[in-house]
């Protein structure tokens, strides 16, 4: 299974679909990433905060893929924001995972109670030009933490990994990314945190009428309006299952119906989340 790549603004690509891994922890993420490298995930997400670089180091060691194949994230959370903080964060993440480098980094958090993401955004933007990283971005970010970053700094990341559903839709976000020349990334692309998209009736009649999992249907979403999704499972069926939906597409009737189901009210607040 070849999955395709959209292009980053810093001239790298990232693959459409990869592989979450939270809340998987070392010994079970091992076996998960190792499987999946197997049937063709090439796109693995993980970060210092999950406690699980050192399994996802594992499995794609024990996958035998070459690095080069690979397209591997990590994040760095609050303890490392400020004060170039994010130089020993991300060198011990290399240590745990057993790389050379990461191909893309990310602010976890903004924590714009802090007021250090702009700082910890220099930081980062040193470590790609050191080659540890070879592109940087951020998660959770709002337009005006975006906004803030690129007046300050005149780097536009690559790449905002936010939480992401036919829910919870940030047309807002999304439209200001595709301005400002970065992909969008979707963390929880089939729902959790209150919001359950699979459960859904419109999505449960689509996935009857087409012979398909409801995972496909959301899955293809967000594929189909140029998203990058990093669904987790640990079941291997689940996995090939999520990784085909690159050879159908959902009709412009499908899609309203989905997005019937978007709440403007739903999502986590990123301006809310202090840790």
């Amino acid at each position: 299974m070849t999955v395709p790549s959209l292009k980053l603004n810093d001239g790298h690509s990232i693959p459409q679909l990869g592989l979450g891994t939270w809340p998987l922890n070392d010994v079970e993420v091992a076996s998960v990433v190792e499987t999946a490298v197997g049937l063709g995930y090439r796109h693995i997400d993980t970060a210092a905060k999950y406690g699980n670089e050192r399994g996802v180091g594992a499995g794609i060691a024990a996958s035998g893929i070459p690095r080069s194949e690979l397209f591997v994230t990590t994040k760095l959370d609050g303890e490392f924001q400020g004060d170039d903080r994010a130089i020993a964060g991300l060198e011990a993440s290399l240590e745990r995972l057993d790389l050379d480098y990461v191909d893309l980094l990310l602010i976890h958090w903004p924590l714009p109670q802090r007021d250090e993401y702009v700082s910890t955004w220099r930081t980062f933007i040193e470590l790609r030009d050191r080659g540890l990283a070879r592109s940087i971005g951020v998660s959770n970010f709002t337009p005006r933490h975006l906004e803030r970053l690129v007046s300050e700094t005149g780097v536009t990341p690559a790449v905002n990994q936010v939480q992401l559903s036919p829910i919870i839709t940030r047309s807002e976000w999304v439209a200001e990314h595709e301005r400002l020349g970065i992909v969008t990334e979707s963390w929880s692309p089939l729902g959790g945190e209150g919001a359950e998209v699979l459960a859904a009736p419109v999505v449960a009649s689509i996935a009857a009428d087409r012979g398909l999992s409801t995972g496909q249907v959301v899955l293809r979403w967000h594929v189909q309006q140029g998203l990058v999704a990093i669904p987790k499972s640990a079941n291997a069926e689940r996995l090939a299952r999520n990784l085909d939906v690159f050879d159908f597409e959902l009709s412009d009737a499908e899609l309203a119906s989905l997005a019937s189901l978007a709440d403007p009210a739903a999502g986590v607040d990123p301006e809310r989340v202090g840790h």
